[in-house]
Formats: structure tokens, C-alpha cells, sequence
């Protein structure tokens, strides 16, 4: 019997106009006072924080709209959505004092169970940690939606002349409906909201599904479709 897993208590937040899928990847440039500290703390620790999409507010702290009620910390007002994504730090570089520069991959989701911001502005929470999306042979009906992202790839790679340049890196998993689902999530020009919600679910079959439909939306499954599987 499997153990479930531990509950994640304290976990730094990060609250980004952006949704980070597990597998996927997340370049970030860190400056705000609030964040240096706490990226430092966890690359030094090994440890992860979450990534959560903003419904309110931006990335960068901002002073408040004029006429706006006073919050006592000075700053516009924050809100992000329930769901979230563990960011592992695989890079750090600092190449002034003041900025880092980070690059994290995408780990399992999470749902927050509390969250608080601290004086300085740091989101806090506790969160469950939801399961990881279980393996799923991609069905024939949905086929094209491999087929159209490794001739897309082949294109992005033919332009950057290099696959390190690629917008997505191995391992691939063609086959597995959850991962070809959260690949296409990150390169269609969808609402955040709108990935946020494909994200959240718990069926990759339903999120491979809904992403087929957008894919024949736009047009991609007949542009990038056709190559072979």
C-alpha cells in the first residue's frame, strides 16, 4: 500500500502571470528583495518552493491605485489560484549582486490548504500534495497530438540550429497522455487562466483531450500533424 505524501508545511510561494506544468521547464530572474532570500535558502537547501498563478495582481510589487484603501504594507493587493507546482532549482547564477538568474523544472502539483504573507511580502503556505498524473498510453483518436509536436519541434530546431535551444528537453514521452498534454499546455497561446484550469485537472486523458480540440482549433494538427508518429 502506498504511503501518501507527507504535507508540505511552510512552503515558500511564488506567485507568477504564468502556469508551470510538472516535467516542464521555468527560467526566472530574481530581484525583489522579498524573493532573493528565499531562492538562496532553498538552491543551498535542496529544497523546492511553489509556484502559483496569480488571479489578482502582478509579479512586480507595485504601490497601490490611487484612491485605493490603505493595506498597511504599502503594496497592491495579491491573489493566486489554489493549485500550484513545485519548482526544483537546477540552475543559479548571480551575475551582479542584487539578481539571480535561476532555471527550475517543474515537479508535482500541490493544492494549498492556508497561505499567508509574511511583513516583507513573502507568500507562505501549507499544502497537500497531489498525485502525480498516472501513466497513460496515448489512444489513436489522439495520436496527432505527438505528431504535431515533434514536427513543431523539428521546425523550432531547424530554426535555432541547435536542440539545446528547444523550448522542451528530454526525456520524451510521446506515448504518455499527461506529459504530451502539459508540453502542448506550455507552447499554445492559451489564457493563463485557461492553462491554469488544464492544469488543475486530475484526468491527462480529459487534459489531452481538451488539447486536441485546440489544436484542431487552430489549425496545428493539420499544419505539424502529418509527420510520422
Amino acid at each position: 500500500m502506498d504511503t501518501p505524501d507527507p504535507p508540505l508545511t511552510g512552503l515558500p510561494l511564488f506567485p507568477l502571470q504564468s502556469v508551470l506544468f510538472p516535467g516542464g521547464l521555468l527560467p526566472l530572474r530574481i530581484f525583489e528583495v522579498r524573493y532573493l532570500d528565499m531562492i538562496g535558502r532553498a538552491h543551498k537547501e535542496g529544497r523546492p518552493f511553489g509556484v502559483v498563478c496569480l488571479s489578482e495582481g502582478s509579479e512586480v510589487r507595485r504601490a497601490p491605485p490611487a484612491g485605493s484603501p490603505p493595506r498597511g504594507d504599502g503594496f497592491a493587493h495579491e491573489a493566486f489560484q489554489p493549485v500550484g507546482t513545485l519548482a526544483h532549482i537546477t540552475e543559479l547564477s548571480r551575475p551582479q549582486p542584487g539578481l539571480m538568474m535561476i532555471r527550475c523544472t517543474g515537479g508535482q502539483r500541490f493544492r494549498l490548504d492556508r497561505s499567508e504573507q509574511l511583513r516583507h511580502g513573502l507568500w507562505v503556505g501549507d499544502a497537500t500534495a497531489l498525485p502525480d498524473d498516472t501513466p497513460l498510453a496515448v489512444p489513436d483518436d489522439l495520436a496527432v497530438a505527438a505528431r504535431a509536436l515533434q514536427g513543431l519541434l523539428r521546425q523550432i530546431e531547424a530554426q535555432a540550429g541547435s536542440a539545446a535551444e528547444l523550448p522542451l528537453q528530454p526525456p520524451w514521452r510521446w506515448d504518455d497522455c499527461g506529459w504530451l498534454a502539459n508540453r502542448w499546455c506550455e507552447l499554445l497561446p492559451l489564457e493563463t487562466a485557461q492553462k491554469h484550469r488544464l492544469m488543475a485537472l486530475d484526468s491527462p486523458l480529459l487534459r489531452l483531450e481538451l488539447v486536441v480540440d485546440e489544436l484542431k482549433r487552430l489549425g496545428v494538427d493539420r499544419q505539424f500533424g502529418s509527420g510520422p508518429g
